[in-house]
């Protein structure tokens, strides 16, 4: 049973109707999908500033490292150079003590380490306690006497100062190894705080991705809806003037602008490159 003109005339309102609705929700999905992009492209971009910040620490951090080893390297130098001075004053003290007559300096401090050891660990009474204070005493006496005999010996006192100022050097260098090593570990933290922060956006741009693949698919999905309403109202509009022509209405050709405007379109679903006059002759038309 052949359809009535009245009845092709109102289904092709009702593809209009439904080809504008799908054409309104494309070009939604591909505003959405402009916004995501943008969105996406700026959390990127701030990826790059915070990665070329993490490098500036990197790079900052590993110059400090150098000079903290080079900074080590004299400190360890300092250190071998006094233990070497402390072995010269032992060896000029023990010649010294010798010829003084008597125990060393190192013996009379063992013993004094000795008897103050047996203080704080031997239960004793008051008197053997008080003797024993004494004791200790008279040994740091000899002690200071000895010091005080070996200072004489010009070479031993110009030991003593040389020990003096290498090891002031050396707490010195210690000091500059512990501060560079702190503003190497502060620029280290930095770089890692910043490469997490870059983690952190790196998986909001993967699921701002996802979101644009699927508006995207959902876009291409309405579009080719929105084309097979398009060529079905092309259809009907080829039977209504078939209609028409056996009813007898006189029927208008098709204008030139109308038909130019088809004719893009085909080539628009075959994937032609189109002309910015071409997208408008088609949006003129309500073709896209």
């Amino acid at each position: 049973m052949e359809e009535t003109l009245e009845e092709l005339e109102k289904q092709r309102e009702e593809l209009q109707k439904k080809a504008n609705e799908a054409r309104n929700r494309r070009d939604q999905l591909h505003l959405q999908s402009k916004k995501l992009i943008s969105e996406r492209d700026a959390i990127n971009a701030k990826i790059r500033e915070l990665r070329d910040q993490a490098k500036e620490h990197k790079k900052r951090r590993d110059e400090i490292n150098e000079r903290v080893k080079k900074a080590k390297e004299i400190r360890n130098q300092l250190n071998r150079a006094y233990e070497k001075i402390k072995m010269k004053i032992r060896a000029l003290e023990k010649k010294r003590s010798a010829a003084l007559g008597g125990p060393g300096i190192s013996k009379l401090k063992k013993e004094v380490r000795q008897l103050e050891h047996e203080q704080m660990t031997r239960p004793m009474s008051p008197q053997n306690e008080k003797e024993l204070i004494e004791k200790i005493a008279q040994l740091h006496l000899k002690i200071k006497e000895k010091e005080n005999a070996l200072l004489q010996d010009p070479k031993i006192k110009k030991a003593l100062e040389e020990e003096k100022h290498i090891k002031e050097k050396a707490e010195k260098q210690h000091k500059q190894v512990e501060e560079l090593a702190k503003k190497a570990q502060q620029e280290h933290e930095k770089m890692l705080n910043l490469l997490k922060q870059c983690d952190q956006l790196r998986e909001k741009v993967n699921e701002l991705q996802e979101k644009i693949v699927l508006v995207k698919i959902e876009a291409d999905k309405v579009h080719n809806e929105f084309i097979s309403y398009v060529d079905k109202i092309h259809e009907l509009d080829r039977k209504i003037a078939e209609e028409k022509k056996k009813s007898g209405v006189k029927v208008e050709g098709i204008a030139p602008s109308q038909k130019k405007a088809s004719e893009i379109f085909e080539r628009f679903k075959r994937g032609e490159k189109l002309s910015t006059e071409d997208l408008m002759i088609l949006q003129k038309a309500g073709l896209i």
